[in-house]
């Protein structure tokens, strides 16, 4: 089994990756549908959440108004405590999924989508934890691949996903804005095991994802042939 970490900045391409090692046969679970499941009326993060920020972050049908909870959180420099209440239940539920996986199919690769993997590891570390699978990522994944691209281009990206009308300045500050919260790609760079540069187009990029793949399925042989034999 092998247990990999897919990472990468807003707008950086990392969903189009993880698509594409789907469809090549890796197991992919992606972080940001696991956190909008755990916060479903009746989950423990929504009911955490509610108690830590106030009624004001429910809307009128009883679910979670994320607009208002985005508000609160990054205007009012509130988002260390939703990450607090969130990132821990987020990651426990990859560690049961990868767990059931690997229980169903040994052979699998598991691939974790998740832009803050690194921001996860800081961020416990800021709170004084210094042990346990959210103070150190390498408890939870034998790789990490990270994916790159220019700022200008990640922002473009960004504003075209949410202002499919045309340019709109609002969201171009609101990328900034997010993209200044987590790390640099220089950081990242440092600290992954593979970097793909989505710089070049599309083609470029798959084209790297299917060369990726297939050394991770070579890792994946030798790391159980390794495991076999000991």
């Amino acid at each position: 089994m092998l247990r990999v970490g897919l990472t990468g900045g807003l707008g950086s391409g990392k969903t189009t990756v993880a698509a594409r090692l789907r469809a090549l046969g890796a197991e992919v679970i992606e972080a940001d549908e696991l956190g909008r499941q755990l916060m479903q009326p009746g989950q423990q993060v929504f009911n955490a959440i509610i108690r830590h920020f106030g009624p004001s972050v429910v809307a009128a049908d009883g679910r979670l108004d994320r607009v208002a909870l985005a508000r609160i959180a990054f205007d009012s420099s509130r988002l260390a405590e939703l990450n607090a209440i969130v990132h821990p239940a987020v990651i426990a539920a990859q560690q049961q999924w990868m767990h059931a996986l690997f229980a169903r199919n040994p052979a699998a690769i598991a691939v974790v989508e998740s832009a803050l993997i690194f921001e996860v590891e800081r961020d416990a570390r800021a709170r004084g934890e210094n042990q346990g699978v959210l103070a150190d990522w390498k408890q939870r994944f034998d790789h990490i691949i990270l994916v790159t691209a220019p700022e200008k281009i990640r922002i473009a990206r960004y504003v075209a996903r949410l202002s499919p009308s045309g340019w709109n300045e609002q969201v171009a500050a609101d990328a900034e804005a997010r993209m200044r919260r987590q790390m640099s790609d220089e950081e990242k760079i440092a600290r992954a095991d593979f970097v793909l540069a989505n710089d070049a187009g599309l083609d470029a990029l798959l084209a790297q994802t299917d060369a990726l793949w297939e050394k991770l399925k070579l890792l994946n042989a030798t790391e159980r042939n390794h495991a076999s034999s000991t």
